[in-house]
C-alpha cells in the first residue's frame, strides 16, 4: 500500500510538471517578447522538441523578415519539418530557403536537402515514381549548381538507387505486356516499344539480353496474326533483333530460345516468299 502511495504521488508530481510546462509554453505563444521566443525556439530545437520549436519559428519568420536573423530562423524552421518526418513540406521549405537566400551560408546544404527529401519520399518501385523522377531532376540541378561540392558522391549514389527503381519498374512493365500478349497486337507492340526504350535508357542493365529476346518473340508473335503486308516486315525485325542478341550476348541463356524463334521466322518468311 505504501508503494502504491509513492507511485500515485510520483504520477501527481509528473502531471503537475507537465501542466506547468504546457502552461508556460502557452504563455510564451501569447507573448510579444520575440527575443525570448527566439531563444526558447532554439532551446526546444536543441532538445529535439521540433513541434514546439516549429510553431515558434513559424511565428518569428515574418517578424524578423529582412533582418540578419531571418536566414537562421528559416533554416531551423525547415529542419523542424524534416525532423518531424514531413518530407514534402520540408522539401518545399529547403527549396524556398535557397530561393530566398541564394548566397546564404546554408544555400548549398538546403538545395541538397531539397533533393534529398524527394529521395526520402520516393516510394517502392512498383508505385508511382513521380517523386523518384523529381528527386533525380533536383539532384542533377544540385550537381549543376555545385559541381565541386563534397556532396557529389552522395548525389551519385542516391541517383543509382533511384535509377534502379525506375529500371525495375520498366522491366516489370515489359514483362507484363509480353506475358499478357496472348496474340493481342497492342500488348506485343507495347512490349516492343517499352523494350526498345529500356535498352536505350538502361544500357548497363543485366536484363538487356532478356529484353532483346522479348522483342524478338513479340515481333514473331505479331507477325503470326498480321496482315500479309505486315508479316515480312515484322519477321525481318525479329530476325534483325536476333542477330543483335547473338552479336552482343553470344553466351546469353536466352540464345537457344531466341534461335528457335529465329528458325520459325525464317520458315514463315520462306513460305510467304514462295507464295509470292
Amino acid at each position: 500500500m505504501h508503494l502504491l502511495k509513492k507511485i500515485s504521488l510520483y504520477i501527481i508530481i509528473l502531471s503537475s510538471i507537465f501542466l506547468a510546462s504546457c502552461d508556460g509554453y502557452n504563455k510564451l505563444l501569447k507573448s510579444s517578447n520575440y527575443e525570448l521566443k527566439l531563444e526558447r525556439a532554439m532551446q526546444y530545437y536543441q532538445k529535439g522538441n521540433y513541434v514546439k520549436a516549429s510553431a515558434l519559428f513559424e511565428e518569428l519568420i515574418p517578424v524578423y523578415k529582412g533582418s540578419d536573423k531571418a536566414e537562421e530562423i528559416y533554416y531551423y524552421f525547415s529542419y523542424c519539418n524534416y525532423y518531424q518526418g514531413d518530407y514534402s513540406l520540408s522539401q518545399y521549405h529547403f527549396k524556398n530557403y535557397f530561393r530566398s537566400f541564394p548566397t546564404g551560408k546554408h544555400a548549398e546544404e538546403c538545395l541538397f536537402m531539397n533533393a534529398y527529401c524527394y529521395y526520402l519520399s520516393s516510394p517502392v518501385y512498383h508505385l508511382d515514381q513521380t517523386d523518384t523522377k523529381n528527386a533525380m531532376a533536383e539532384l542533377q540541378n544540385f550537381i549543376d549548381m555545385y559541381p565541386e561540392s563534397s556532396r557529389i558522391d552522395t548525389c551519385n549514389k542516391i541517383n543509382d538507387v533511384l535509377r534502379g527503381k525506375l529500371e525495375h519498374k520498366e522491366y516489370d512493365i515489359i514483362k507484363q505486356y509480353f506475358n499478357l500478349g496472348d496474340y493481342q497486337h497492342d500488348n506485343y507492340k507495347a512490349a516492343i516499344k517499352n523494350g526498345q526504350n529500356y535498352i536505350k535508357d538502361f544500357p548497363e542493365s543485366n536484363h538487356i539480353d532478356e529484353i532483346l529476346y522479348i522483342i524478338i518473340d513479340s515481333y514473331y508473335l505479331l507477325a503470326i496474326n498480321s496482315l500479309e503486308t505486315k508479316k515480312i516486315e515484322r519477321l525481318n525485325l525479329a530476325m534483325e533483333s536476333y542477330l543483335k542478341l547473338v552479336d552482343l550476348y553470344p553466351k546469353s541463356s536466352y540464345l537457344s530460345k531466341a534461335e528457335s524463334v529465329y528458325e520459325s521466322c525464317t520458315k514463315m518468311r520462306n513460305s510467304i516468299n514462295k507464295i509470292e
